[in-house]
């Protein structure tokens, strides 16, 4: 028996938890060596990046990172996501654990640097990370405060993508996306960004999503965001952690990957935001014109167990 988040009975024999935000998963019976539970941990996606007029594209934020876990021998009556691990969490005691639940990253715009990353989300000894943010297009002076890096490579250049759960799409000539799944765990949380392009029209590549990589840019064409996942630990399919779309020039813009990924938007304006509680990384902004990059969803975090024969 165990209290937090909104619970709900499934496939007779099962609960489940929802937090939607930060919160405590209390349980206060029936721990023992049979005490074990299965669970879906995404973070906060990426924020998008945007561009100064008359820059390209800005490029997609990255999905937060994916991570789930189904025993067929205590799970019940459910399909998992292809990213599903195959090892349990516990036996637990008695007693409380926190729940965090990452926000995602904010976009960023002209100006000072926004550190766009999303944030982790957290249970027990699983960490998601949290999205990387997607490259700016023509932001001279801007620097990350932060040393994220692009690819395996450290970089405090504002132009390439954040890495992360999933990484973010690069932006600027060629730039390239963040890499996915950092740190590394096992199955992959998450996916790298894609590549951004260069003339005659500069746009940014799509954001890593938890089932595929960000799709390059192409001159004129912003990519899309990687897809996410589906999975129905909840007892219905839902698909989340989608990338973000890369924005172009007054041209073709990059749709968001299923599962929350936000489309980008030009000329000018804001990027679409990733869906709340989806890990969904935000869609870029694009030029002519001043833009900003849509924030990423926030995260979610869903406990499943078995509490009755």
């Amino acid at each position: 028996a165990a209290t937090g988040g909104t619970v709900t009975t499934v496939c007779t024999n099962f609960k489940v938890h929802t937090f939607t935000g930060p919160g405590t998963f209390c349980i206060s019976a029936g721990a023992g060596p049979l005490s074990v539970l299965d669970y879906m941990v995404i973070a906060g996606g990426g924020g998008a990046g945007g561009s100064t007029n008359p820059g390209g594209g800005g490029a997609g934020g990255g999905a937060g990172g994916f991570r789930e876990s189904k025993v067929a021998a205590t799970s019940g009556c459910w399909t998992a996501s292809p990213l599903a691990a195959t090892s349990s969490l516990g036996p637990f005691s008695v007693g409380a654990v926190p729940v965090t639940v990452g926000a995602g990253g904010t976009g960023k715009g002209p100006g000072a640097y926004v550190n766009g990353f999303g944030s982790n989300s957290i249970f027990s000894t699983i960490t998601s990370v949290g999205g990387g943010d997607g490259g700016m297009n023509n932001s001279p002076g801007q620097v990350r405060p932060v040393t994220k890096g692009s690819n395996g490579t450290p970089s405090t250049s504002t132009y390439v993508g954040g890495e992360g759960g999933s990484g973010g799409g690069g932006g600027f000539f060629t730039n390239v996306g963040g890499l996915g799944n950092e740190p590394p765990v096992s199955p992959p949380q998450g996916n790298s960004g894609g590549t951004g392009s260069a003339a005659p029209k500069y746009a940014g590549g799509g954001g890593g999503g938890a089932g595929a990589a960000g799709c390059a840019a192409s001159p004129g064409a912003g990519g899309n965001g990687g897809a996410g996942v589906t999975t129905n630990i909840t007892a219905s399919p839902v698909t989340r952690a989608g990338g973000g779309g890369g924005a172009s020039t007054n041209s073709t813009d990059g749709s968001g990957g299923s599962g929350g990924g936000g489309s980008a938007t030009s000329p000018g304006g804001t990027g679409g935001a990733g869906s709340t509680n989806t890990g969904g990384g935000g869609g870029a902004g694009g030029s002519p014109g001043n833009a900003t990059g849509g924030a990423g969803g926030s995260g979610i975090v869903v406990i499943r167990y078995r509490f009755q024969a």
